[in-house]
C-alpha cells in the first residue's frame, strides 16, 4: 500500500518597508493523478485579499490573489492530505526511432528543447551521448540521472533559483533544483522528452506514523520513453510513496511556489517552512 501524508507549507515575503499593493500567485496545491490522490487541500491567503483559482498552461492549480492595503509582510499557508501510491515500473519502453516520430516530437516539443536554466555546453552534450550509447531510451535516462547524482554534490545553499544547470555542473554542487535542471539538459540533449516536477519529499524512508518532521520542498524529473516515468536524481530513487507532486513545467520558472509583483519597499526575505506527517 501507499502512504497518506499531511503537508503544511508556510511561506511569504517580509518587506523592507510598507508595500501599498501586491499581486501574487501561489502554486501550492497537490495534483490528483496516477499514483496520487488529493483528499484535502487548502491555501490560506490574507483575509483582506481578493483571490481566485485557475489551472495554468501546464495543468498546475494556481491560487491568484491581490492585496490593496499597506502591508509589511505577506504570509500564505497551504495544507493538504494526500495519498501516494506505490511506485509501479513503467510500461515497456520505446526505442530511439519512436522518439524521432514527428507527431510525438510535436506533442512534447516544449519538453525537448533547452531553456535558460537547462541549457548545457557541447562538452555536456557529448557526455550525454556517451551515457546513452548502446542503451534503450529508458535505460539511458536512468544512466543520465545516476551520473548527475554521482557528479554534482548536494550542498544546501550553494546555489539559488537563478542558477543554471551548466553553472551547477561547473561549480560541482547544487540543490535538488539544480540536479533536476542538469538531468533535463542531458536528457533533452539526446532526444528524450523530459519535464521538471516540483513538490514535497518526506525525508524518512521508514517514517513513523503520526510524527511530524521538517519536510522539504523538492524537485525531480519525469522522462518520456514510452510512458512518463518519475525519477528523483537528488536521491537516486524512483518517485514513490515519499513524494507529493505539485506542479510540472519546462523548468523551475514554470512552477515557483510563490511569486508576485508589488508597489512599495524592497523585499528583504522569503521565508519557507514545510512540515510533513505520515498519517498511514
Amino acid at each position: 500500500m501507499g502512504w497518506r501524508l499531511r503537508v503544511r507549507h508556510e511561506t511569504g515575503f517580509t518587506y523592507a518597508g510598507q508595500v501599498r499593493s501586491s499581486y501574487n500567485e501561489a502554486r501550492l496545491t497537490p495534483q490528483t493523478g496516477p499514483g496520487q490522490t488529493v483528499l484535502e487541500a487548502r491555501v490560506q491567503v490574507p483575509v483582506s485579499a481578493t483571490s481566485s483559482t485557475y489551472r495554468d498552461y501546464w495543468g498546475t492549480h494556481v491560487t491568484a490573489f491581490d492585496l490593496h492595503e499597506p502591508h509589511e509582510m505577506l504570509a500564505v499557508v497551504a495544507t493538504a492530505v494526500v495519498e501516494t501510491g506505490e511506485y509501479l515500473p513503467p510500461a515497456p519502453g520505446c526505442d530511439w526511432e519512436a522518439l524521432t516520430d514527428i507527431d510525438l516530437r510535436d506533442q512534447w516539443v516544449e519538453m525537448i528543447g533547452p531553456t535558460d536554466r537547462t541549457k548545457i555546453d557541447e562538452g555536456l552534450v557529448v557526455q550525454a551521448r556517451m551515457l546513452a550509447d548502446g542503451l534503450e531510451p529508458a535505460h539511458a535516462a536512468r544512466a543520465v540521472c545516476d551520473w548527475v547524482k554521482d557528479t554534482v554534490e548536494y550542498v544546501p545553499g550553494s546555489t539559488n533559483v537563478l542558477t543554471s544547470a551548466q553553472e551547477a555542473f561547473d561549480g560541482g554542487s547544487g540543490v535538488c533544483q539544480d540536479l533536476a535542471h542538469l538531468s533535463l539538459g542531458l536528457l533533452r540533449a539526446v532526444g528524450i522528452p523530459a519535464r521538471y516536477v516540483s513538490g514535497y519529499l518526506h525525508p524518512v524512508p521508514d517514517a513513523e506514523i503520526g510524527v511530524p518532521v521538517i519536510g522539504q520542498s523538492h524537485a525531480w524529473v519525469e522522462w518520456w520513453a514510452g510512458a512518463w516515468t518519475g525519477f528523483d536524481p537528488t536521491n537516486g530513487i524512483p518517485v514513490g510513496d515519499q513524494h507529493v507532486l505539485i506542479a510540472r513545467g519546462r523548468d523551475y520558472a514554470d512552477v515557483p511556489p510563490l511569486k508576485g509583483l508589488y508597489h512599495g519597499g524592497a523585499s528583504t526575505a522569503l521565508g519557507v517552512e514545510v512540515e510533513v506527517t505520515r498519517l498511514a
